[in-house]
């Protein structure tokens, strides 16, 4: 079991959005498991809509997870519970995908409190140009990579092309096998 850190993380980014607390609190004293293989995490929902570790109690979902798909997870959270396997109450699971698509960490606001409104918007907007580069290049170098390996060393096969491949020799086989057919066809008109 993950100690409380992690889930006084998950309340500080609950209290930053009232309506994800408002749309827990229903669901007060069910308990949720999210299990990586690695580590589980089970909480509790508290009645104001936070949550609280849950110990041992009995999990009414239990949402499990790879942790090799966390990445993916992170880059897509509208899909991110594609990648999960879930057991137990559905209507439940529904709510934490909710709050979980919908809850935003304003890192500017959390960094406003230690050094200033103006050096947060900084650091911030700083980390987000340099995420947004690393981005940039992994997909020119995806691109580039695709290319050379497409255009001038051959390994790989465009899509279209292994499709028109395919057709041609489906045509092939069946005109051969039209063939075959006319051949016997003439060899039994010969005897």
């Amino acid at each position: 079991m993950i100690p409380s850190p992690l889930t006084a993380v998950i309340n500080h980014l609950l209290v930053q959005e009232p309506w994800a607390m408002k749309k827990l609190s229903p669901h007060a004293g069910k308990v949720a498991r999210i299990d990586t293989g690695a580590f589980a995490l089970q909480l509790q929902v508290a009645a104001d809509g936070l949550l609280q570790a849950a110990g041992d109690a009995s999990p009414n979902v239990t949402i499990r997870m790879k942790l090799s798909d966390l990445p993916l997870m992170a880059q897509n959270r509208e899909r991110a519970f594609s990648y999960v396997q879930i057991e137990g109450d559905a209507e439940f699971a529904n709510v934490i995908s909710q709050v979980a698509q919908g809850v935003r960490w304003e890192a500017e606001e959390d960094l406003s409190r230690f050094i200033g409104d103006i050096a947060a918007r900084r650091i911030v907007g700083g980390a987000r140009m340099a995420f947004d580069a690393a981005s940039t290049a992994q997909r020119k170098l995806s691109e580039n990579i695709a290319e050379y390996f497409l255009e001038e060393q051959p390994l790989l096969v465009r899509p279209r092309a292994v499709q028109d491949f395919s057709t041609d020799v489906a045509a092939l086989r069946d005109d051969v096998e039209r063939l075959a057919k006319r051949i016997d066809r003439i060899k039994r008109g010969l005897e």
